[in-house]
């Protein structure tokens, strides 16, 4: 049985997958991310939600042909490492993700890749953006990740490309928690709002934010938060989110003029829980900021859902290593030595 792992790392949950040789999803797990303990803890937590996906799908984690991993941050997919993951605890340092996990799970080769990149690729693949040959891929949750497709192929740039959360929407804007300022997600990211909702509480706005989010036994404002605060009509949780829409417009619509896709594939964690009414106002606050606007792109919800990210990891192949070159005076110098 030729079945491949994925890891969607999130900043407040991991979602593990296991597919078959056709892409389809025949287990899966959820778990919060740890909040404590950096690293090693989250990587622990990430080996326990796959094993539970491999368990609901009758396999052993070390029977997977391999493993993929979608995660934040600055990844060297060669190194197998992974830095600068701003959304999750205390993990700046370059840590060997694969190396470690890998001997978590039994010695099942694990392959590193952007989070939203992979699972742009899988709605690019196998969802919302098959019809398409350029992708904006638009994933809405405790940052606000990008991932792009041109004429059929993933652009990655040098490794940093499509990060669309830190496109400046206003010059000496709000603090982001990349350290720059006006940037995307310091007004659309879901940890950039909880921030804002805990500085409004405290000077005394009312919000049921902390009251569901306690009663749901969460720690975080998560996407199943906002969206009962909302259907609750709590007037600070609808104020952040009718702002986040506002910047998620002016932001996408200049990365449309930039890019001129074909469609934006609109995911993550609030994109999937808030569904297409809220897609529909993304496109709506989008347009204003559109050059070619009598022919816009289509503005997609990602057809994956929550598993689009986990599925795209799952895609990932392990990366071969290369052999040694040798020069031509190698031989010589071998045969001389002899």
């Amino acid at each position: 049985m030729s079945a491949r792992g994925g890891i969607d790392l999130g900043g407040t949950k991991i979602q593990a997958v296991v597919v078959n040789g056709r892409g389809t999803v025949i287990g899966d797990a959820r778990h919060q991310t740890p909040a404590n303990g950096g690293p090693p803890a989250v990587t622990a937590e990430m080996a326990a939600a796959l094993g539970e996906a491999a368990a609901a799908a009758g396999v052993e984690t070390s029977s997977l042909v391999s493993v993929g991993v979608g995660s934040p941050g600055v990844i060297d997919a060669a190194a197998g490492t992974v830095a600068s993951a701003r959304n999750l605890n205390d993990w700046i340092e370059p840590f060997p993700l694969a190396a470690e996990l890998s001997k978590a799970v039994g010695g099942a080769p694990v392959s590193l890749g952007n989070d939203v990149s992979v699972a742009t690729d899988a709605e690019f693949k196998l969802g919302a953006g098959k019809p398409y040959k350029s992708v904006l891929g638009v994933f809405w949750g405790t940052g606000v990740g990008g991932g792009i497709v041109l004429n059929g192929k993933p652009w990655n740039g040098r490794g940093a490309a499509a990060e669309i959360g830190h496109i400046v929407v206003k010059k000496d804007g709000a603090r982001c928690p990349c350290g720059r300022e006006g940037c995307l997600e310091a007004y659309a990211g879901r940890g950039s709002m909880e921030a804002k909702a805990r500085r409004e509480a405290e000077q005394g706005r009312k919000t049921d934010l902390f009251k569901i989010m306690e009663k749901k036994g969460r720690t975080r404002l998560t996407s199943g938060v906002w969206a009962k605060a909302i259907d609750d009509g709590d007037e600070l949780a609808i104020e952040l989110v009718d702002r986040a829409i506002s910047y998620l417009g002016a932001g996408i619509g200049s990365a449309v003029n930039l890019l001129d896709p074909e469609a934006v594939v609109i995911g993550g964690g609030l994109g999937v829980r808030f569904g297409q009414p809220y897609v529909e106002r993304i496109r709506q606050a989008m347009m204003p900021h559109v050059f070619a606007d009598e022919r816009p792109p289509e503005v997609l919800l990602a057809a994956l859902g929550d598993l689009g990210g986990a599925t795209g990891a799952a895609l990932l192949r392990p990366e071969r290593p290369k052999p040694a070159r040798r020069s031509v005076g190698d031989g010589a110098r071998s045969r001389a030595r002899r």
